[in-house]
């Protein structure tokens, strides 16, 4: 085997990896959510280290008030009505004088709970997974941004298609070449 074609393989794989990886997060952020009917948020702050570091992307599945434990990690709008959102831990739950449910929340680096209860109408839903690092990439790509990285991210894969099938052609055409030139007198 000649240092060319090693270089190539090499290469290949190389290529190969890094598109499975980046599939592999577009799926887990993109597609599987939005299948499943759940949300992705970015995790901004440390209130929830270790296991939630700023940083993650925290997909959140919807989720009844009265499937919500003790230990649940759910993400609620801290005002009803309000997009501001915190993804913290139930530590407690309790009814109110309606026979509504009240949940206390806390972050598991918090030293206390958090100041107000939370109602279920706050409740966006549970955590269902964590994507480490890719909360930063949601972030960034919002907007008309993000329909500028799908673009690139297609075309990256139609492009790496391309690479593929004209290393094959390439590596084909060459090998007939040798046979007939080796079979020739």
């Amino acid at each position: 085997m000649n240092l060319g074609r090693v270089g190539r393989i090499v290469a290949g794989l190389a290529c190969t990896i890094i598109v499975l990886a980046a599939v592999g997060e577009i799926t887990a952020a993109v597609l599987v959510p939005r299948v499943a009917g759940a949300t992705p948020y970015a995790v901004q702050t440390g209130s929830m280290q270790p296991g939630l570091p700023p940083g993650s992307l925290a997909v959140v599945r919807p989720v009844e008030a009265e499937d919500v434990q003790v230990g649940t990690v759910v993400t609620y709008q801290l005002r009803s009505g309000n997009p501001t959102v915190a993804t913290h831990r139930v530590v407690s739950i309790g009814i109110d004088t309606e026979g509504g449910y009240r949940f206390r929340t806390q972050g598991d680096a918090n030293g206390a709970m958090d100041p107000e209860p939370v109602r279920p109408v706050q409740v966006k839903g549970a955590l269902w997974y964590e994507v480490p690092y890719l909360g930063h990439v949601n972030e960034y790509v919002t907007g008309s941004r993000r329909q500028v990285v799908m673009i690139a991210v297609v075309s990256g894969l139609f492009l790496y298609a391309a690479f593929m099938f004209a290393t094959a052609s390439i590596d084909r055409f060459s090998r007939s070449r040798r046979r007939t030139s080796v079979g020739s007198p």
